[in-house]
């Protein structure tokens, strides 16, 4: 060493400073220019253009990554020639020779392979069950499908598809909203385009606002829920509306017995940007006029979604809806409301290995009752702005993370009672307007441990921030209810003071982690066990003290009466698949527990009350089950058994152990819980002028109260009562059909189209959606008289595409 240092400063020092320095350079040089690496990205789509999530891209079987959400990946490369292979399920593979000399772009979209359409048409996941992914209690569908089940009037329904998976179950038909692993209505966040909704039904259940005709996919996470959603303790309805075509103008629409609808396709400029338009209505109400009935009930709704790809790292969407219901019986009550949502966002590919989305979005939900019998109106909405940044890191195959900020104001104005002009006697009242901020920030972490293990990690951190509301009342002992002796009933209690606070000041703080864990053991490329466990936090509650949401319901937030629901679930499952993905089954256990569950006591008035503390209590919940999912994915007979065993409960304790609480403070059943739920949904492709689709459900009836005696009071019979839930309706079940006839010779005609036949309710079951016990006005004797919705439904409709 010594030498060779002697050496050199010999050489250097000997006026050979100039080649000595040229050497140098050129050696850096050299070594810059053979260890530089390149950027090699670019976006995944389909024909229709829309962002495949998933995709595999290799170069040379040697470096590999998958595309993120937005269709987007990025690879680090040095110099040289490489082959670069493209492939997803039931899509042809790409491949294509490519020379590396520089960073480019190379954007690939995936034709559907013609031997694959079946399994395509059936569900974007269903078939594709990723054994070796650690994401489980995860159902995934899309337009296709949902359009294969077989609905009441032919109306294609996104909520009634939903409730042909395992654990997800509704109040009964006419029911509004729908339920999961026993969870209440209001504790499912539903996300249309990122915009947060309050409502997802028309006409009080019958139909659900979403237009199947505009919706791409949609994904229900009942567990195991990532760390990037929060809100609310059941589960999160994922729906992504679909992008218009780039290429040509096309559209889409129905003619059917109550309603029609039509879709457009309109590209503004080729390949990059393009607006699509949606819209249905019903008309069944125009019938009722010619038979001189005065009732009436209908509802539309309009879909827009603009997008445009600026460039090939950047794209923007801007997606609306608006839709109404008005509900008249007599012209002497008179129900209007609906939703209302406006969201913008931007996806970005922010360098080689980042890649993030950001949105902002309105949404509001109103409804307006008038009463001209009583001489008033009452008036209602609740609205959030919402803004949000998620990013998507990705390091390797072994290796990615997620992380993102976001920020909702709500706006809640509870009611307003407007008397009319000719009647005096009532007084006008404006109920007290609610405000809240809900941020939160989190991270979630995949990695790959092993080729058998795989992780997913993270933790959310939420901040709920109730703001001031004009009056605040305060009561003794800080009990806004109590508990009367004498005559076993809850009281309201007095408030012993007033104060008047602000909307810019916070009333009260709520902080809450929220960890979340997954965990996937692969036994080989088609069996698998997974576990999860997560903690989600619920700030916005839904007062309502019926098996099944109304509009005349009261969103509230947290305060000082009303605490944050906190969830614990527990899941564990095993997933395999059979015969190169021919057929898949899943079945999982799950356990989970809410803490701070609204209840409410006997006979509580919930509509115009600015003392809504005054008739809750908060308690508990619990609930756990079984579920089953067997599916066949190919073949001219595809489709799925979904089954569930499963218990849910509540329990709310009274303040001391002279106040009962409700039903003396035993776990009850919940309003919700069906013990069994069996769904059977089969499609058969029969030739290529028939489909064939049907669809089969068995339930537990839903949990009930009938009196167990009467007393006579002033004439009248008056029932009693004795515990809550402690009895069951008669078991649900229903079998509905279709037929899709597809005329022949169109296959190069520009309007194509196809007629659909269906019977809902084929043989007629008289399903109670209640039980009432009365007195025959005749006889005098006590009866039951049961209250169906449905009976055997047929519909016909005619569906053309251009």
């Amino acid at each position: 060493m010594f030498t060779i240092k002697f050496n050199l400063t010999k050489y250097i020092c000997t006026k050979n400073l100039k080649n000595f320095l040229t050497f140098i350079v050129s050696l850096c040089i050299f070594s810059f220019t053979f260890s530089q690496t390149y950027e090699i990205s670019g976006k995944i789509t389909d024909t229709n253009n829309q962002p495949i999530y998933g995709a595999n891209i290799i170069l040379s079987d040697s470096l590999g990554t998958v595309s993120d959400e937005n269709g987007n990946y990025s690879i680090k490369v040095e110099k040289g020639n490489y082959t670069i292979k493209v492939s997803y399920l039931g899509f042809k593979t790409i491949k294509k020779s490519i020379s590396v000399k520089a960073s480019r772009v190379y954007n690939f979209t995936l034709v559907p392979k013609a031997e694959s359409l079946n399994e395509i048409v059936i569900t974007e996941n269903i078939e594709a069950l990723d054994t070796r992914d650690t994401q489980m209690s995860v159902n995934s569908l899309d337009a296709e499908s949902i359009k294969n089940i077989p609905a009441a009037f032919g109306e294609v329904d996104v909520i009634r598809s939903l409730l042909q998976l395992p654990g997800v179950s509704n109040a009964g038909e006419g029911a509004a909203g729908f339920n999961v692993r026993g969870g209440n209505t209001d504790q499912n966040l539903i996300l249309v385009d990122d915009a947060i909704l309050f409502s997802s039904s028309h006409l009080f259940g019958f139909f659900s606002i979403f237009n199947p005709d505009a919706v791409d996919n949609l994904k229900l996470y009942k567990g195991g829920i990532p760390a990037n959603f929060g809100g609310r303790v059941s589960s999160v309805l994922d729906i992504n509306q679909k992008k218009a075509n780039l290429d040509s103008i096309s559209g889409n629409g129905g003619i059917g017995v109550i309603s029609s609808k039509l879709l457009l396709e309109l590209p503004i400029k080729k390949k990059k940007s393009s607006l699509l338009l949606a819209g249905r209505a019903t008309y069944a109400h125009l019938f009722l006029k010619l038979t001189d009935n005065q009732n009436t009930a209908y509802f539309y709704d309009f879909n827009a979604k603009y997008f445009n790809q600026i460039n090939q790292k950047n794209s923007i969407a801007f997606s609306v809806y608006h839709g109404n219901d008005l509900v008249s019986i007599n012209e002497s009550f008179t129900n209007t409301y609906g939703n209302t949502f406006g969201n913008f966002k931007w996806n970005s590919l922010l360098s080689e290995n980042l890649s993030g989305d950001f949105n902002l979005s309105y949404s509001r939900y109103n409804y307006n009752l008038d009463l001209s019998l009583v001489g008033f109106e009452f008036d209602n909405w609740v609205s959030n702005l919402n803004l949000n940044a998620n990013f998507n890191h990705f390091i390797s195959d072994q290796f990615s993370f997620k992380y993102g900020l976001s920020s909702i104001k709500y706006t809640i104005e509870p009611g307003n009672i407007i008397p009319s002009s000719d009647n005096s006697g009532i007084n006008p009242d404006n109920l007290a307007n609610k405000h809240a901020f809900e941020h939160a920030a989190y991270f979630s972490v995949k990695q790959k441990l092993s080729d058998a293990i795989n992780l997913e990690y993270g933790l959310r951190l939420n901040a709920f921030w109730r703001m001031g509301q004009g009056e605040i009342f305060s009561y003794e002992n800080n009990q806004p209810i109590r508990y009367n002796n004498v005559t076993g009933i809850y009281e309201e209690a007095e408030p012993i003071d007033t104060r008047q606070s602000s909307a810019s000041k916070i009333e009260k703080e709520f902080y809450n982690l929220e960890p979340r864990f997954a965990i996937s053991y692969s036994f080989n490329d088609h069996t698998s066990l997974k576990a999860s466990y997560n903690r989600l936090a619920q700030n916005m509650h839904l007062l309502s003290n019926t098996s099944s949401p109304t509009p005349f319901d009261v969103w509230t937030p947290s305060g000082e009466f009303v605490k944050p629901q906190l969830l614990n679930q527990y899941s564990i499952g095993f997933f395999k698949n059979y015969r190169n993905k021919t057929y898949s089954f899943e079945t999982e256990v799950f356990y989970k527990t809410v803490d701070n569950r609204i209840d409410y006591v006997n006979g509580a008035n919930l509509i115009a009350n600015d003392q809504i503390e005054s008739v809750i209590l908060n308690g508990e919940s619990r609930a756990n089950g079984l579920e089953l999912l067997a599916r066949k994915n190919k073949g001219k007979l595809t489709g799925w058994i979904a089954y569930t065993i499963s218990r849910s409960e509540q329990r709310t304790p009274g303040f001391s152990a002279n106040d009962p609480g409700i039903n003396n403070g035993d776990w009850y059943l919940a309003n919700f819980d069906r013990l069994h739920d069996l769904s059977l949904t089969a499609n058969y492709d029969f030739n290529k002028k028939w489909d064939f689709n049907a669809n089969f459900t068995l339930q537990t009836g839903r949990p009930v109260n009938f009196p167990v005696g009467q007393f006579e009071y002033q004439g009248l019979n008056i029932p009693v009562y004795e515990g809550r839930n402690t009895n069951r309706l008669p078991a649900f079940h229903r079998l509905d059909i279709s037929a899709t006839l597809t005329p022949q010779n169109q296959n190069h005609k520009s309007w194509t189209s196809k007629w659909n036949f269906g019977i809902f309710n084929l043989y007629n079951r008289k399903n109670a959606a209640s039980l009432n016990f009365e007195q025959n006005r005749t006889s005098g004797q006590n009866e039951a008289v049961r209250l169906s919705i449905f009976g055997i439904i047929p519909s016909v409709s005619y569906i053309f595409e251009f």
